[in-house]
């Protein structure tokens, strides 16, 4: 299988590899670390042997003198490793760990806490558009998403169709991280219908038919397992009354898709619209991350019901971005952005839509949404390709 190339880039110093399951950290770390030493907790008997004797790290260094870098894939499975990184760190000042991990939940008191500084955060996304060239197909990204493992399987339906159940049956039932998956399920369900949208705990938890609290505790689950993100409302020099709750969504718009149940009642248009916005927002999160974490994601939104999808906001930049799952463009669709402007004149705008054709209306930029994401590219400035 060909390896496509990532726009993900290395510490020179040890460091901690997040990222969702199947997003493809142990093939780019085979494929750019290829002599280093690995320790896999996947492996029911290097978990057994490590679990036992976590100090057999310090061991298995000391025998390979010649090796520099250290892999431990899935470091959350056995967080007492942590403590014999530590004190390796400290005696061993050339040496590089490279800790890769899909759920930052065991980590979250110990690890993370106690490398701190000693080993920065860095995490792995989804395929970005660019990183797949001439074979993006927005199509086919807005049904299938753009997890490495799905991308890259023979039957994406089936893989996308798996992996839900993988997390509940690997990450969830397993882990023990909830008393009752059937609850769980029905929960991931329910806040399917949350993707894209201010997020309403209370609504969740009634059609769920469980407490409020029960509900917050599976949201911190999955974000934990990196499975989905919150959006929080841009507020600075606010001008007009804002509403105060996050928007939700799923990490990957496939994975989204595959959870969000349909039916006769339900608009097809409305679905593809959630999908479009959350496919945006998981490029964002991946420009961002990659080109070194300068900007912060927001959403805004007023008490009146203006509402623009996405707010960067940065010491290298300001721009607003509303997505319209339409192919033509009416003036009501810009409203939004232009009460944007009004407030924060020093924003770019910029309305991304399903059409073909790069236009400029009352004076605000329009590009097709599938040629944005593909120009996007971390390290270059989120519009620069429209200059």
């Amino acid at each position: 299988m060909e390896i496509k190339r990532r726009f993900f880039q290395a510490s020179e110093t040890s460091f901690f590899l997040f990222g969702p399951r199947g997003t493809g950290k142990s093939t780019w770390l085979h494929a750019h670390l290829q002599d280093a030493l690995l320790v896999d907790l996947l492996s029911p008997e290097t978990y057994r042997l490590y679990s036992a004797r976590p100090e057999r790290l310090g061991e298995l260094i000391a025998g390979n003198p010649a090796k520099n870098t250290v892999i431990i894939d899935e470091v959350q499975k056995l967080p007492e490793l942590l403590d014999v990184v530590h004190q390796l760190i400290e005696q061993h000042r050339s040496l590089r760990f490279v800790l890769t991990g899909s759920s930052a939940r065991k980590l979250k008191r110990t690890g993370v806490d106690l490398l701190a500084g000693r080993a920065v955060l860095k995490t792995m996304h989804p395929f970005m558009a660019a990183e797949l060239g001439a074979t993006f197909d927005l199509a086919r990204a807005l049904r299938f998403g753009l997890v490495p493992l799905v991308v890259d399987s023979a039957s994406p339906a089936e893989a996308l169709g798996a992996y839900a159940a993988l997390y509940l049956r690997e990450e969830v039932q397993m882990e023990g991280l909830v008393r009752n998956v059937g609850n769980f399920s029905r929960f991931l369900e329910a806040i399917s219908f949350s993707h894209g949208s201010v997020l309403s705990v209370s609504a969740v938890a009634r059609e769920c038919q469980v407490e409020r609290k029960t509900v917050e505790g599976y949201i911190d689950i999955l974000e934990d397992l990196l499975l989905c993100f919150r959006v929080p409302v841009f507020a600075k020099r606010a001008k007009r009354h804002l509403i105060a709750h996050p928007k939700f969504y799923f990490f990957d718009a496939g994975v989204f898709k595959s959870l969000r149940p349909s039916g006769p009642l339900d608009r097809p248009e409305e679905i593809h619209g959630s999908a479009l916005e959350g496919l945006v927002a998981q490029h964002l999160r991946a420009w961002n991350a990659y080109g070194g974490e300068h900007y912060t994601l927001f959403f805004w939104r007023t008490k009146s019901g203006r509402e623009v999808d996405f707010v960067l906001y940065g010491p290298e930049g300001f721009w607003a971005l509303e997505i319209k799952n339409t192919r033509t463009i009416r003036p009501s669709d810009l409203s939004s952005l232009r009460a944007f402007k009004q407030d924060y004149p020093e924003a770019e705008v910029c309305l991304l839509y399903r059409g073909d054709e790069r236009v400029e209306i009352q004076g605000i930029r329009c590009l097709p949404c599938g040629e944005f994401l593909q120009e996007l590219v971390p390290g270059r400035p989120l519009l620069a390709h429209t200059y």
